[in-house]
């Protein structure tokens, strides 16, 4: 792409709802495929704007293999656009892939993109793409941030097709969370495009550019949470219609026809979900797009995440099985195992070795007698042998014969005389208040072993990639409804290695939440193998119990995750 010396020339701001002509960006700096990207082609440049007002200096000129702080070393460039310059790149200090945007010290946007990343780098939050450093050495500001090489591009997963109900669902649920944590800190998006949001293998999804994004290309916004819920809304009307929801095409989508208006997601395409169309139309609303008739309009991240958790859960598609081939007998089967193969003599006359003949002689018939009254009598002295044992055994230690050999671990089994105790709900154990993954909490409790509430991958280390708000681990608290006298527990790990406790909570105890507030421990914390399994010696009274992750396993490449996919109270 040719090199702007201008802010004026990336994209004209026409200040309406109507979006600007896209123009081709190809941003793409955390290991996903090269794609172009649309410029302005929705509400965050509508609102406020790009600054450009100032001369842009050229981008600098740096080549591949150019090494910055003597540790990150440029290989590629993927962007250059606006006085700046995207690369990927190599840490060569921990030896792994990272993105790099580059702009001169004396660009108009310099100060603004540092404090952006430094802003964005304390948050913290896994669910965005991590800033790992921003610097200003030798007239250059760089801001280093993660690479995901197996990470997917929405504008990818669009091209491929609209969303089934569930994964726009999930899509929806985990961008709108994210970023109402984000604005709670003060932080926000402003150019929440396709491009900006990847899913990992996992099918967790992750916002790159928060604040940066926007800070490099001098947009801003007088309402920042309208901007980025109208932009969720946008990105979820896509997903459910692989349409992009204003006139002009963008990120690889066609827009509506012109002087129709915004319309519903449902009326675009036959078969979409209408809450989640209905969703679409509230977060859109502005402007004279028209909400949902029964709702009012959201308009911030957190009443959006709000609603969603207000709608029925949407499970996911019933696996499909393809009817096995029909059954087709052996040749042992048939009888013709193990014998020589006889040539049939022709095509509609096959011969077929006729079997031996049977024993018919008097001399058979006595074989035959001979050979079974030996299997019985064999058959009958071995049973007065092992009789004979047992009882000489008995007599020797006094005590009767056991009718069952204790195994090791035996006091892991859960006894019959056990059953499970109702849990009536179940949330995210949060001591810092803010939760990781808490739409997939019902997935703990609902008797299905191959649906889990997953962690996030956190890099560099096991206890939730040391983050502050992570010192005390995580995981799943129960609620039995009423207090109950707990026996034992059934965990089934998501992944075994995982370094976990059982609490419980105080019999009188309401809505506990602090790690304090579970004095009474079930188990020892320990590491874990891929199911918990524990029989108490007492019983104990409480409605409340903890199952605490405090370290991760290896993923097998640099981070870790874990989770838990099934919890079972005993009584």
């Amino acid at each position: 792409m040719a090199e702007r010396s201008t802010a004026a020339v990336d994209v004209a701001d026409n200040g309406g709802d109507e979006p600007p002509t896209a123009k081709a960006d190809a941003a793409t700096t955390d290991g996903t495929a090269q794609t172009q990207d649309s410029e302005g082609a929705g509400p965050q440049d509508a609102e406020g704007g790009r600054d450009s007002s100032d001369t842009v200096p050229a981008s600098p000129d740096l080549h591949s293999g150019h090494k910055l702080a003597r540790r990150y070393r440029l290989e590629e460039c993927v962007t250059r656009l606006d006085g700046f310059s995207s690369w990927r790149a190599v840490d060569e200090k921990l030896r792994r892939a990272v993105g790099v945007h580059l702009l001169p010290a004396d660009h108009p946007r310099a100060r603004s993109v540092l404090a952006a990343a430094r802003s964005s780098a304390l948050l913290g939050d896994p669910r965005f793409v991590q800033v790992l450093d921003a610097v200003e050495e030798d007239d250059l500001v760089y801001v280093v941030h993660e690479w995901l090489p197996d990470a997917t591009e929405l504008t990818a997963l669009l091209a491929a097709g609209p969303f089934e109900a569930h994964d726009a669902y999930q899509l929806v649920s985990q961008i709108s969370q994210a970023m109402a944590a984000a604005h709670r800190e003060g932080l926000a998006h402003l150019r929440l495009t396709p491009g900006a949001v990847l899913r990992s293998s996992t099918g967790q999804y992750r916002i790159r550019g928060l604040a940066v994004n926007a800070a490099l290309r001098g947009i801003t916004a007088d309402q920042p949470l309208r901007t980025d819920t109208e932009a969720i809304g946008a990105l979820l009307y896509a997903a459910l219609t692989r349409r992009w929801p204003y006139e002009s095409d963008a990120y690889g989508l066609t827009g509506l026809p012109k002087d129709l208006g915004l319309i519903p997601p449902d009326q675009v395409r036959a078969g979409v979900h209408r809450g989640l169309s209905e969703l679409a139309m509230r977060a859109l609303a502005n402007d004279g797009a028209t909400a949902s008739r029964q709702e009012q309009p959201c308009t911030t991240p957190d009443e959006l995440a709000k609603a969603v958790a207000a709608m029925p859960r949407i499970l996911p598609p019933e696996p499909t099985f393809t009817a096995p081939p029909e059954y087709q007998r052996t040749t042992y089967q048939q009888g013709t195992y193990g014998r020589p193969s006889v040539r049939p003599t022709s095509a509609t006359q096959p011969v077929i070795a006729a079997p031996p003949p049977p024993l018919q002689s008097r001399t058979g018939r006595v074989l035959k007698w001979a050979v079974s009254a030996l299997l019985i009598a064999a058959l009958g002295l071995g049973s007065w042998q092992l009789a004979e044992t047992v009882l000489n055994r008995d007599n020797d230690s006094g005590e009767p014969a056991p009718t069952q050999t204790a195994e090791d671990g035996a006091d892991d089994k859960v006894p019959a005389d056990l059953k499970d105790l109702r849990i009536v709900d179940a949330e995210e154990f949060t001591p810092s208040g803010s939760g990781i993954q808490q739409q997939d909490v019902p997935n703990t409790i609902d008797g299905k072993s191959d649906t889990a509430w997953v962690t996030p991958r956190y890099v560099g280390y096991a206890n939730f990639g040391n983050l502050a708000n992570r010192k005390q681990g995580s995981g799943i608290i129960v609620d039995l409804g009423s207090a109950q006298d707990v026996s034992g527990i059934d965990i089934k790990m998501y992944r075994g290695q995982q370094k976990a406790e059982v609490l419980a909570a105080d019999e009188s105890a309401s809505q506990p939440t602090s790690l304090s507030d579970f004095p009474h421990r079930l188990t020892n914390l320990e590491t874990t193998g891929s199911t918990v399994h524990k029989t108490l010696d007492e019983p104990v009274r409480t409605r409340y119990v903890l199952v605490r992750i405090a370290e991760l396993p290896p993923d097998g490449s640099s981070g870790f995750r874990g989770g838990i996919a099934e919890i079972s109270v005993l009584g």
